[in-house]
């Protein structure tokens, strides 16, 4: 029989269900990679704003944002200095905020600058009440003249159905906070997170510098590529398992099962096998 007609079975529909399902699970595999090596460069850059901003001194907010909805994701971090008062009356608290696996609220306050801009300043974390969804007690900001020095952090957007009791706000979309306010003079590409004031007040718990971690996307993404070249090599496996049962008379294969049958005569004896040898000697 030629070679041809001996690997014939291998255009059979089974087989061919086998090569389809392959193709499908490398192409996931092959996204899923892709995807893992997509999140890791994510990481990099996002630790790459940290180390360059998070640390730097801080500038007058109109030197760093141009317009009201001025904002570039390399400034992420970036602190600015503010000067001015908190509109206290007009704080709101996003909720749905976990910290430390606990619920709880961050304190939205408006900060509105000498020129009569309002920049949205989260002065910290607090967690909900003992008896009720709402917090035991909100801090209150200085009164009166103040200087804030915040991070840059880019709006959330808004998530459509979700809503919040009068005094909350589901997202920080700051649109929505500017229409809550009622003015168009409201920073809407960014809002800081508060890194200190002068004079001081008890504030939430503030956001520290985030770990300079890349996570194990990168282990994950040759996972998924060697989780392909995996099943690739099962299909191979497998096929040649069918073929020497189907063949038993092709020389190649009886002359493959006679080196694996040498190869197992040869095998390194175990030390039970050893001990039982000796016993044997012993007895006789």
């Amino acid at each position: 029989m030629s070679g041809e007609r001996r690997w014939r079975f291998a255009l059979s529909k089974r087989w061919l269900g086998y090569l389809g399902l392959l193709v499908v699970f490398a192409i996931a595999c092959g996204f899923l990679s892709h995807w893992q090596f997509e999140r890791r460069d994510e990481r990099v850059s996002e630790n790459a704003r940290i180390t360059g901003n998070f640390d730097r001194e801080a500038v007058p907010i109109e030197s760093e944002l141009a317009s009201l909805d001025a904002f570039s994701i390399n400034q992420e971090w970036t602190p600015v200095l503010l000067q001015g008062r908190y509109l206290t009356d007009e704080q709101l608290l996003a909720r749905s905020r976990p910290h430390n696996g606990l619920p709880g609220f961050e304190i939205l306050t408006p900060f509105e600058t000498e020129d009569g801009r309002v920049f949205i300043v989260n002065r910290g974390w607090i967690p909900t009440g003992d008896a009720q969804d709402s917090p035991d007690h909100v801090p209150a900001p200085p009164e009166g003249d103040a200087t804030v020095v915040a991070r840059l952090k880019p709006g959330e957007p808004e998530i459509p159905g979700r809503s919040a009791p009068a005094g909350q706000i589901a997202t920080i979309h700051l649109p929505q906070f500017a229409e809550e306010l009622g003015t168009d003079r409201v920073y809407t590409g960014a809002y800081g997170l508060l890194s200190a004031e002068r004079p001081s007040a008890e504030t939430g718990a503030l956001t520290t510098k985030p770990a300079l971690d890349e996570g194990n996307h990168l282990s994950y993404a040759f996972q998924w590529i060697i989780f392909a070249i995996i099943a690739l090599l099962g299909l191979i496996f497998g096929l040649r398992a069918e073929y020497r049962d189907r063949n038993p008379d092709d020389p190649k294969v009886k002359e493959a099962l006679a080196r694996e049958r040498e190869r197992a005569g040869r095998r390194r004896r175990t030390d039970a096998e050893i001990e039982d040898e000796l016993l044997d000697r012993a007895g006789a």
